[in-house]
């Protein structure tokens, strides 16, 4: 979601937090333009950490953590690293369920999908 209004949500059958989270702000960067400066709130350590501080590492590492583990998400942060590439875009971290207004909305627009999701796969007679 932006500040301006702006919005859309998703949901995935199989996915994880981490997963959700960087596609989140892989699909904000495609909703807007690459001269566009952008400030990426999020209430994510994993996101902002990955790309503030891990990913160089990483890279000297092969992809691997410190634990020497291959870095999960791979595909998301690479994609997320080539949209990137020459935009004006910081990451700034907000308190999660802090009364962050924008927070607050984000948490609906996932709940309502998450919501969405389990009633389809549930009228479809599949495990939700």
């Amino acid at each position: 979601m932006t500040e301006d209004g702006r919005e859309g949500f998703a949901g995935a059958r199989h996915s994880t937090n981490n997963r959700t989270e960087l596609r989140a702000v892989l699909e904000l960067l495609r909703a807007t333009e690459a001269n566009e400066p952008l400030v990426i709130q999020t209430d994510s350590a994993y996101v902002i950490g990955i790309f503030t501080e891990w990913l160089p590492k990483w890279r000297e590492r092969g992809m691997h953590t410190s634990a020497k583990k291959p870095v999960e998400n791979v595909d998301l942060i690479e994609q997320i690293e080539q949209v990137l590439k020459g935009r004006a875009a910081r990451f700034e971290k907000v308190p999660g369920h802090a009364g962050h207004p924008l927070n607050i909305k984000a948490d609906a627009l996932a709940n309502g999908a998450a919501q969405q999701a389990k009633a389809r796969l549930t009228k479809l007679g599949l495990p939700s």
